[in-house]
């Protein structure tokens, strides 16, 4: 299927409200768009909090990828959740989170899971985007923003030579 479809409208929950990262992940997995078309939300958000529980996804610099496997996903899905004032997530920096994204992605998708999830990491790790992403206020423009960053790297897969 690929992975150019996995950041679309909807993805973004620009005011994260949670002061810990079980609440926060359950916050942006109730509050997304993107994930409205699984049945039970909870079966979600307790699969990506028990993948959580096994070792942090914080990757430090301010940014958590959280991630669980359901079957209810007919797709790799990426949701973004901002929070302003930062929710401690055990990162290897120790720095508070500020752009928690959450994929959930069925297990027999493992080949495009990997690739967004290589995706997302190669775009976080440059500061102007992260800079980029909390400065923009406006959903619209945050979901073009990562979108944009998210289809380069998508591009560049494309182009790569095969392995």
């Amino acid at each position: 299927m690929g992975i150019s479809h996995c950041f679309q409208y909807g993805t973004v929950v620009p005011d994260l409200s949670s002061t810990d990262k079980e609440s926060a992940i359950r916050e942006l997995i109730h509050r997304a768009p993107v994930f409205r078309e699984f049945p039970d939300l909870e079966r979600l958000a307790e699969a990506v909090i028990r993948r959580e529980r096994q070792l942090t996804t914080g990757l430090g610099h301010g940014v958590a990828v959280a991630h669980g496997r359901v079957s209810e996903a007919g797709r790799v899905l990426i949701g973004l959740g901002l929070s302003r004032e930062g929710i401690p997530f055990n990162a290897p920096d120790d720095a508070p989170v500020h752009l928690l994204f959450v994929i959930a992605s069925p297990p027999e998708m493992n080949l495009d899971y990997l690739q967004a999830l290589s995706c997302l990491v190669r775009a976080l790790r440059e500061r102007e985007v992260r800079e980029a992403l909390l400065a923009l206020v406006e959903t619209p423009e945050i979901e073009r923003r990562i979108r944009q960053e998210f289809t380069l790297c998508v591009g560049r897969l494309a182009c790569a030579p095969a392995g």
